[in-house]
């Protein structure tokens, strides 16, 4: 639709230079269901990992094997994330989204009936090709259905769902797989399926579409590219990495895969993603934040629960409420951004000014030690928060300021591809580097203990005390591997930090957008 369209029934009519791409007569009612989706999608990207030993049991699977139902949900996900802005054109934003979410309610009912480790694959895998859909759309929608005007305080809603759902997704995960089954843990995405499908069918209008060949070869080459990278992510440390051919194949698979891609989409003649996506520098930019914030965001969030609960002696639901500071962080900083942006603060500055709060975050938590307070874990994830929240939101905005409505849903496709394929980097990154510290720390430290050192136990006549003293060196050992493990996750928090400060300097890529100038026209 124009984006000089009249405004539905009962609405005053917007500003010809600052009216929605799509009036609806309800926006509330949209936006409602929009989040519903969005949410259901995120918690159930991470609800199902805190249930995978009651299922391995249940679905008598080994525990290597039993990974699976994590890894296909993630690679499905990802490479169908790719086609959703031929999907979208292809038939309708409406018609996408509504598909969406009733497939992903048909196949989550069929995860949780699964009998066997075979049918819970293939349905995971189904589930995550209906689920990748539901975040790109869901933003596009947001941001078509209200004035340009307001598309920062969309923005600050979204990216509260985006950053929660993560979050919650454990905590409830765990209290459901805890006081009623693992098989609750899907089966809790109908009853927020079905309100979202209602919402969205009364007060979704139809949209247009268009006619798009589908580039089958551009699908396969960046299919095979997501799909051996994360296959290499998750398969590499089980395998000793690339001590293991089969991680040079997937290294090889990926990078063949993705320079054909590069090449197919630059010079084919209708191509998965529009070119004009790429000559817009902003967005092109926001790419590479993106991918920075889902490795930083993300692969901390896969730090702090072992260390919380493995090291420090958290119990679950504590993990869970300290995790939620950092949620508690990101909404307000993301009011706060969303008012400076509509105030005419310059977006940019806001987002080097998150950039340096996360840091700081970072710098906080790379001086904990074994003996860390609450205190101290709380108000790193409440600055943490505030930092990610100032990032999200201009940052975002600052993508879509410059775009022409018809290609948000594409650009959102591949801006949350970035933030996928950075969160699985990340995740992979940090862990490899964790157990890389702890081994050297653990040889570090395990050298300068001797008699000298330790007060409390005369080593040098362990031997005369037979089992006693086999057991006082265990006990050693045991708090060896814990000072080892807290040196190698501050270690990570330490590198962390100064990734996170080594991105701000890319903020000077991006300009400014200029205000709306007139009906349907869209700045350069």
């Amino acid at each position: 639709m124009a984006a000089s369209a009249p405004a539905p029934a009962g609405q005053p009519p917007a500003p010809a230079e600052d009216a929605p791409h799509i009036p609806v007569a309800s926006p509330a009612l949209v936006i409602t269901g929009v989040m519903l989706a969005s949410m259901m999608q995120l918690i159930d990207a991470t609800i199902a990992n805190v249930a995978i030993p009651h299922m391995q049991t249940t679905l008598g699977a080994a525990p290597d094997t039993i990974t699976w139902v994590l890894t296909s949900y993630i690679i499905a996900s990802a490479v169908a994330l790719p086609i959703t802005g031929w999907l979208g054109a292809r038939i309708g934003t409406r018609r996408l989204i509504l598909g969406s979410i009733l497939a992903f309610v048909i196949t989550s009912v069929a995860c949780g009936a699964a009998q066997g480790l075979g049918d819970m694959v293939l349905f995971r895998t189904l589930q995550g090709v209906a689920g990748a859909f539901l975040i790109p759309v869901g933003q596009a929608v947001m941001l078509d259905i209200t004035p340009r005007s307001k598309h920062a305080q969309m923005m600050g809603l979204w990216g509260a769902g985006v950053v929660l759902g993560p979050i919650i997704g454990p905590v409830l995960g765990g209290y459901l797989t805890e006081y009623w089954s693992w098989r609750f843990v899907f089966y809790i995405n109908v009853p927020l399926g079905a309100i979202a499908f209602m919402l969205l069918l009364g007060a979704m209008p139809a949209t247009e579409t268009r006619k798009r060949p589908f580039d089958l070869l551009g699908f396969a080459l960046i299919g095979a590219m997501l799909a051996s990278l994360q296959l290499l992510l998750d398969r590499g440390p089980h395998v000793e990495w690339f001590e293991s051919m089969e991680c040079w194949i997937y290294l090889l698979v990926c990078l063949c895969s993705g320079w054909m891609a590069v090449v197919h989409i630059m010079t084919g003649k209708h191509p998965l993603f529009d070119r004009a996506l790429f000559a817009d520098r902003n967005l092109v930019v926001a790419i590479l934040f993106l991918t920075v914030v889902g490795f930083v965001m993300f692969s901390s969030m896969a730090l702090l629960p072992p260390m919380l609960q493995g090291l420090l002696g958290y119990s679950a639901i504590d993990t869970g409420v300290i995790l939620m500071m950092r949620g508690i962080g990101v909404i307000g900083s993301m009011q706060i951004a969303s008012f400076m942006i509509r105030k005419q603060i310059d977006s940019r500055v806001l987002v080097a000014l998150g950039f340096l709060v996360t840091a700081w975050s970072f710098h906080m938590m790379s001086g904990w030690s074994i003996d860390v307070g609450t205190w101290e874990l709380v108000s790193s994830g409440l600055v943490q928060g505030l930092g990610i929240g100032f990032v999200f939101i201009p940052l975002n905005t600052l993508a879509f300021a410059t775009l022409a409505p018809q290609l948000r849903t594409e650009a959102s496709s591949i801006t949350n591809l970035a933030r996928s394929v950075g969160s699985s980097i990340g995740i992979a990154v940090m862990a490899f580097l964790l157990s890389r510290s702890i081994q050297i720390s653990h040889a570090d430290l395990g050298a300068h203990v001797n008699s000298a050192t330790s007060n409390a136990v005369d080593l040098s006549s362990l031997d005369r005390f037979q089992g006693f003293g086999s057991a006082a060196l265990m006990m050693m050992d045991a708090e060896v591997n814990r000072q080892a493990a807290m040196i190698g996750y501050i270690n990570d928090y330490y590198m962390l930090m100064w990734l996170v400060l080594a991105a701000v300097p890319l903020i000077m890529l991006m300009k400014k957008p200029s205000p709306p100038r007139g009906p349907g026209k869209h700045p350069s």
